[in-house]
């Protein structure tokens, strides 16, 4: 879940790993480090605990010819083994020898025994010390070649990794190793770069080649060389980045949540416009997919983690509803370890933003020794979970920076009721016209009430005041509604830190109703006029106790009567409201972060993409 760049080239290779960590924030902000050839030669190193600003402050004390270098790493952590401090801080080694590491080494307790008896002394609690250490060892034990050394040093180790290293003897190169995470070689004009994420080299390059499973890549400002685990050099095909820099900005926004919050109409568009043929009926066909395939499933088994699963949520409902195939939703970290019984005459539905969540990862590998066939929906093109699936189907929301997900949620809810309109056609659960109709307002109605919503901003912004001081909550809604408050209460967890729970509103009275007392929060949304009745009777229920409603749903008298606060939908959208309104409850998720004074984009303890266990 850390963020690693790497710059070799020119003589500012520090301004490279600055802007490079402040790019990879979302992916840890514990500590962050630098380790730099200076203009003698030498490694230099530099860590600060806390954000990439206190690394700045730290280097913005050196000299200008002190910060001269053509050379260099950087690190931002997210702390797994050891708390963050700057001894824990990234880069690690000695003397000879400095990694970044973003994973996890499994066995680094026997390796630093191990070490240990050879004469080594670590002053870290880190497993990616153990790491350097282990390739120093190799390093020198095979008479300085660092190719050798490096795929030694791999053979030993057990767990994920994606690696920069840089030797105190082999000024102006950069070797780099992935195994399970991350890493990308950006490929420049006398300049060349290792990044976890395109967005930390967007400013230099948009050219780069993937490093798979293994191999190991030697960097030097004017060549990159891939070599293979068996030893052999590989040709590598460069790609080029669809993403500009612009869309890793805030473009005048106070934060990356709010602009991806306001970006949900287009991203909606642009996901599904090209899914939706000229006859208005959902198409696949131009994709690495076969919809015939997944409609053919005895069941369907939805795979994910956190804002993702919920999104598998919404998916559950509408391929239930349309197409009429069962579906479970699985948490992706439990559903690695069950014994579950899968086989050849199920489908998997992997979802995942960033393509590359370790959980979701093992989750999907599994699915493939039993035999079902694995379909991913993911956003960013050619990432593991997408290249390891049998089929991929992308969502086009852009980069999403802030750690909090928000339009990614809403494009992939979106995507996965298209899917489920193109299986009910498959299987003729539905007729043409009506899943044309449906498509027609997926398309353009929903992203037309998410801007309506939008549009009142300042209205929702208000009605979130009255949480400033409160510690506790509760979200409740009925059947999708409730899927949607899932996601909701864990969006207000993340950013505010209030804890939040969600309930299935009939449910609440099944025991804990007995947490609610005067003035507790409750956000309501109801948008399914069938069980209106009900959630009347939900909120008379919590009112009664003391609580303080407020209601998000369609224009309604009776919930007006019973709530302190009413925020009205737009319904265009129909039974795709539930969608719409996820956009409200980040609005007040982000509200409610701002009025308490929270880092919005970076909430405490979080990070983007889990790339670890």
């Amino acid at each position: 879940m850390c963020g690693i760049i790497g710059c070799v080239g020119g003589e500012k290779a520090l301004d490279v790993l600055s802007s490079g960590l402040h790019a990879l924030e979302y992916r840890g902000y514990d500590s962050a480090g630098v380790s730099f050839f200076n203009e003698s030669s030498e490694i230099i190193t530099v860590k600060a605990t806390g954000k990439i600003v206190n690394l700045d402050e730290k280097l913005g004390k050196m000299s200008e010819s002190e910060k001269r270098s053509s050379c260099g790493i950087g690190h931002t952590r997210w702390a797994t083994h050891g708390e963050p401090t700057e001894r824990n801080a990234h880069p690690h080694g000695n003397e000879r020898v400095r990694i970044v590491h973003n994973g996890i080494i499994e066995n680094y307790r026997a390796l630093a025994e191990n070490l240990t008896a050879k004469g080594y002394t670590f002053t870290s609690e880190t497993d990616t010390e153990t790491a350097a250490l282990t390739i120093d060892y190799c390093y020198k034990t095979n008479g300085g070649d660092a190719v050798k050394a490096i795929s030694e040093a791999r053979a030993l180790f057990d767990g994920s990794y994606a690696m920069g290293i840089i030797f105190a003897d082999r000024p102006g190169e950069i070797y780099s190793i992935r195994k399970d995470n991350p890493l990308i070689i950006g490929i420049g004009e006398g300049k060349n770069f290792i990044a976890s994420d395109i967005t930390a080299i967007l400013p230099y390059t948009k050219d780069y080649i993937r490093l798979e499973e293994n191999e190991i890549a030697i960097l030097t400002p004017d060549l990159v060389k891939v070599i293979d685990e068996n030893g052999n050099t590989c040709d590598k095909k460069i790609e080029k980045a669809l993403w500009d820099v612009k869309s890793a900005q805030r473009g005048g926004y106070d934060h990356f949540m709010l602009k991806e919050i306001h970006e949900e109409p287009e991203v909606i568009e642009k996901t599904l416009a090209p899914r939706i043929g000229a006859n208005g009926l959902p198409a696949f066909s131009d994709e690495n997919f076969d919809i015939k395939r997944l409609a053919k499933a005895r069941r369907i088994i939805i795979t994910a983690c956190g804002t993702a699963m919920h999104a598998g949520f919404m998916a559950k409902y509408f391929i239930e509803k349309y197409a009429r195939i069962p579906v479970n939703v699985e948490i992706a970290s439990e559903m690695r370890y069950a014994d579950m019984i899968i086989d050849e005459n199920d489908a998997v539905i992997v979802i995942s933003q960033s393509g590359e969540t370790a959980d979701t990862l093992a989750a999907l590998r599994l699915a493939k020794e039993k035999g079902a066939f694995v379909t991913s929906i993911v956003n960013v093109v050619g990432s593991t979970i997408a290249r390891e699936s049998n089929a991929t189907i992308y969502t086009w929301a852009g980069p999403e920076i802030a750690v909090a997900s928000t339009k990614a949620y809403v494009v992939q809810s979106a995507l996965m009721v298209l899917l489920s309109l193109g299986l009910a056609l498959e299987r003729n659960t539905m007729d043409e016209q009506k899943v044309r109709v449906l498509t027609e307002k997926l398309r353009y109605a929903l992203p037309k009430d998410v801007s309506k919503i939008l549009a009142m901003q300042d209205e929702i912004f208000d009605a979130v005041g009255y949480l400033s001081d409160k510690t506790d909550m509760f979200c409740l809604g009925r059947g999708i509604d409730y899927y949607a408050m899932i996601e909701a209460s864990l969006k207000i967890k993340e950013v505010s830190y209030i804890h939040s729970e969600a309930y299935a509103a009939g449910e609440l009275k099944h025991g804990t109703i007995s947490l609610i007392e005067k003035g507790t929060p409750v956000i309501v949304l109801s948008t399914d006029e069938s069980v209106r009745q009900k959630m009347v009777g939900n909120i008379r229920e919590v009112m009664s106790r003391g609580a303080y409603v407020i209601s998000i749903t369609t224009p309604d008298a009776q919930i007006d009567a019973v709530s302190e606060r009413v925020i009205n939908l737009p319904s265009e959208s129909g039974e795709f409201l539930p969608i719409a309104a996820a956009t409200v409850l980040q609005l007040m998720a982000y509200r409610a972060a701002i009025i308490k004074g929270c880092d919005v984009d970076c909430p405490r303890n979080l990070a983007k993409s889990v790339t670890v266990e």
